[in-house]
C-alpha cells in the first residue's frame, strides 16, 4: 500500500503535532497494520510531561505509543499465519533472538530490544505500522481492536501475578489502582486468587478497582494499611503482594501487610529510581521479594483470557478520545489523574 498517512509527533515537551508522513512498506517477514486503537501509557505521559524516564531522553521529533490494537491489510510474502482482513494485538517489542536472555526464553530482558517509543525508536500514535508478523497475535471474534490494544498492559498484570505464583485460595494486595495495578488486579481474579485487596489515594481509581471485583478496596490517605490488612484477614497477612505505585510508603506498607513466608512483587518504578525500605521486616518475615521488566510469552494466555470473560479488560477505560484531538488526550492524561483511569485513543476515528 501506498500513499500518506498521520501521524502524532511529538515536537518537544508538551507539544504534539498531527503531520504527514509515508505508510512504511512491509517488509517479507512482517505486516501492515492499519491502526484502530492505541492505550495513552503512563511511560507516554512521562515522556510527554518532562522529556524523558531515566536515561531514555526524548528528542523531538518522536511518536509515542505503544500499546496497539488493529487490522492487517498488507503481509509480507513470508507471512503464513495472517492475512489481510485479521485483527491484531502488537507486542511491541522485537528482540535480538541470539543472546543469551532470548536463547532462554527470558526475551524480555534482551539488551538489544526494539521497542515501540522508547527512545530512539518511534511508537505507534500513527494510523498504519508495518511489523514483524510474529509479534502479531490474531484476536478471536469475540475481542474488539480496542480490547486487543489493551492487551499490552494485561500482559504486564499476568506476567505479575506468573512471577508471584499466583494461586487458588491465596489472598493479596495490589498497591496501587492506576492500570497497571488494575491489570494485576484482573490477572490476580483470572487466575482463581479468592480475595485481592486493593490500595490507592485517588477515590475514583478505587471505585473502578471495586467495580472489576477488589474484595476490599483501601484508601491510604485515610487508613493505615498493614493493620487493615490484618483486619481483614484475621492477623495472618496476604499471601501475596503486587507493588504498582512506585510509592515509598506504599512499598513499605506493603512489606507490612505481606504474611511470614510471603511474596511480593515490585512492578512500579519510583520517581527517584530508589527507595528506603524496611529490609529487617522482610527478613524477620522469610519474604520472597521479586522484581518484573515488562513480561514475555504472554500474549496468548492474555488474550484467552479476555476471549473467556475472566479477563474482562475492555472495562478498565474511563476515556476515549479522537486521533485528531490527541493533544487534548495528552494533557488531559496528565493534569487530570483524578478522573482519568485510563485513556486510548482512537486512532481510526
Amino acid at each position: 500500500m501506498k500513499g500518506k498517512m498521520k501521524v502524532a509527533v511529538m515536537t518537544g515537551v508538551g507539544k504534539i503535532e498531527i503531520i504527514e508522513r509515508e505508510i512504511p512498506q512491509p517488509r517479507p517477514n512482517e505486516v501492515l497494520v492499519k491502526l484502530e486503537y492505541v492505550g495513552i501509557c503512563g511511560s507516554d505521559l512521562h515522556y510527554y510531561e518532562t522529556g524523558r524516564i531515566g536515561d531514555f531522553i526524548v528528542k523531538p521529533p518522536f511518536v509515542l505509543g505503544h500499546e496497539p490494537g488493529g487490522v492487517v491489510v498488507e503481509t509480507g510474502a513470508e507471512v503464513t499465519h495472517l492475512k489481510t482482513g485479521d485483527r491484531v494485538a502488537l507486542e511491541p517489542g522485537k528482540t535480538c533472538g541470539h543472546c543469551e536472555f532470548c536463547r532462554s526464553g527470558r526475551y524480555n530482558l534482551c539488551p538489544d530490544v526494539v521497542f515501540f517509543a522508547t527512545p530512539p525508536v518511534d511508537g505507534v500514535f500513527q494510523e498504519y505500522v508495518a511489523h514483524e508478523a510474529g509479534l502479531c497475535f490474531k484476536l478471536p471474534d469475540n475481542v474488539s481492536s480496542m480490547e486487543g490494544a489493551l492487551i499490552e498492559p494485561l500482559a504486564v498484570g499476568f506476567h505479575a501475578a506468573i512471577t508471584g505464583n499466583a494461586k487458588i485460595g491465596q489472598t493479596a494486595l495490589v498497591t496501587g489502582a492506576g492500570c497497571i495495578g488494575l491489570v494485576s488486579l484482573l490477572a490476580l481474579k483470572a487466575m482463581g486468587v479468592s480475595k485481592v485487596f486493593v490500595t490507592d489515594v485517588v477515590p475514583k481509581r478505587l471505585e473502578k478497582a471495586k467495580a472489576l471485583g477488589a474484595g476490599e478496596i483501601i484508601n491510604a490517605e485515610e487508613r493505615n494499611i498493614p493493620e487493615m490488612i490484618r483486619e481483614l484477614t484475621g492477623g495472618r497477612g496476604v499471601d501475596l503482594v503486587i507493588e504498582t505505585s512506585g510509592n515509598e510508603n506504599s512499598a513499605t506498607g506493603a512489606i507490612e501487610s505481606a504474611c511470614k513466608g510471603g511474596t511480593m512483587v515490585f512492578v512500579g518504578y519510583s520517581k527517584s529510581g530508589n527507595m528506603n525500605l524496611p529490609i529487617s521486616t522482610a527478613l524477620n518475615q522469610e519474604l520472597t521479594l521479586k522484581t518484573i521488566f515488562r513480561y514475555r510469552h504472554i500474549y496468548p494466555l492474555a488474550i484467552d483470557a479476555v476471549s473467556r470473560g475472566t479477563a474482562p479488560v475492555k472495562n478498565i477505560v474511563t476515556n476515549v478520545f479522537d486521533f485528531d484531538d490527541i493533544q487534548n488526550a495528552m494533557d488531559m492524561s496528565v493534569h487530570n489523574k483524578i478522573d482519568i483511569v485510563k485513556a486510548v485513543v482512537n486512532i481510526a476515528s
